[in-house]
């Protein structure tokens, strides 16, 4: 049985992950000057420097949730730039009754899914068979 919630436990971490990590390494690091100009178009103080947090954030995060080490700051991390892109690439209360405003708003609420799942982490831990969950002993003789 504890080999099942561990397989599961980390096919869970494994799919929260995997946006995060895709979005990084597919996206934001091989275009990185166009998705910093469109950092700069939503209105981001700092653009440049605002994108690489984003993308350390995307990156560290997504790795620490994977694997369940130091899960709680990575889910930290993932809830701060949850939120920051939320509010600047999702905020459809600016935008007018209509189809975009409702794609807007779809994509803010599945943030705020992913919201919910990082506070999960944060307030539980990863789960079973996360590193941080092993016990490292350390003898000294």
């Amino acid at each position: 049985m504890r080999f099942i919630q561990s397989l599961i436990s980390f096919v869970g971490r494994a799919l929260l992950a995997a946006i995060f990590l895709a979005s990084a390494i597919a996206g934001h690091i091989p275009k990185f000057d166009k998705y910093t100009e469109m950092v700069a178009a939503a209105g981001v103080p700092e653009a440049r420097n605002a994108h690489i947090a984003a993308v350390a954030c995307m990156i560290i995060g997504g790795v620490s949730v994977l694997l369940g080490f130091w899960a709680r700051f990575g889910a930290l991390l993932l809830t701060i730039f949850l939120v920051g892109a939320s509010y600047y690439f999702h905020a459809f209360w600016k935008l007018p009754a209509g189809d975009e405003q409702e794609a807007q708003m779809i994509h803010f609420l599945k943030n705020v899914a992913m919201m919910g799942a990082m506070l999960m982490i944060i307030a539980n831990g990863p789960g079973a068979g996360a590193i941080d969950k092993r016990k490292v002993t350390l003898e000294l003789k």
